[in-house]
């Protein structure tokens, strides 16, 4: 048999073209490389990548207009929500998105962030939150969890002193501009598939101009945590995800059945185990 020769059928699997070839700076086991892919692939079966406009952050995913093959905007830090309304608002039949890390979106960008989604924009949001500040340094971010160590909280994070992590997410799930918000990871296949299924959802609602849609993922960072990628994924199951609970919070403009007001309002410390 020549093994030259693929038939389409027997296809598994091909690179997206959205993606370009530049080789990606993020360390090895990061989520970020993931997400990327997955964005791309999603701008790719809609048929959308002529019409797509994204915009960079400050943080990890700086670069990201080197390795996504459509048109971007760099923002200054935090601003990415402001940037991404201006352009939809002068391009309402663009699909716009922003991508952006923990610190940039929920730190610095905390104001741009809820505007936008109280406003209703209708862009899309991909907020990747691992937690701590994974470019500058690994310094607590408003994500990093009560207990939880990083270069500024060497002892671990103190409500007394640093206040309780901040649950954007659900923040924005109570506000009346948001139409789509969910939380997922990227940390297994069946989890890719999820949160390759609820990105392609929010890039599909921009066509119903019901509102804003936001998709976080929950992620490792097994450099500003000092662990391996493996020892970081399983981190990550134990603490992050009690604290920061996958799945959908908000769909159709309605809440979740089943979401009670704990989840979307912190009463109760979040602790690592």
């Amino acid at each position: 048999m020549n093994s030259d020769i693929v038939k389409p059928e027997n296809l598994v699997y091909s690179r997206t073209k959205v993606l370009t070839d530049a080789t990606m700076h993020y360390c090895p086991g990061c989520g970020h490389g993931t997400t990327h892919r997955i964005v791309a692939e999603v701008i790719e079966e809609l048929g959308i990548q002529d019409q797509t406009v994204g915009v960079a952050p400050v943080g990890c995913s700086v670069l990201a207009y080197n390795y996504f093959d459509v048109d971007f905007q760099e923002a200054a830090h935090g601003r990415a929500p402001a940037l991404a309304t201006a352009v939809k608002r002068l391009n309402p039949n663009l699909f716009v998105f922003t991508y952006q890390g923990d610190g940039d979106l929920a730190a610095i960008g905390t104001a741009e962030t809820i505007h936008a989604a109280n406003r209703g924009e209708n862009i899309t949001m991909v907020f990747v939150n691992n937690g701590i500040y994974g470019m500058t340094g690994g310094q607590m971010a408003p994500t990093t969890l009560v207990g939880m160590k990083s270069a500024t909280t060497p002892y671990g994070r103190n409500v007394e002193l640093n206040g309780y992590p901040l649950r954007l997410t659900e923040i924005l799930a109570t506000l009346p501009g948001t139409y789509f918000v969910t939380r997922q990871s990227v940390h297994t296949p069946a989890a890719v598939r999820k949160a390759k299924k609820a990105i392609k959802q929010a890039f599909e609602n921009q066509k119903l101009k019901k509102g804003l849609s936001f998709v976080e993922i929950v992620s490792n960072c097994n450099s500003g945590w000092k662990m391996t990628p493996v020892q970081a994924n399983k981190w990550m199951e134990e603490n992050m995800f009690p604290n920061y609970p996958i799945g959908d919070i908000k769909v159709e403009g309605k809440l979740v059945e089943g979401i009670g007001l704990d989840r979307l309002v912190v009463s109760s410390p979040l602790t690592i185990k």
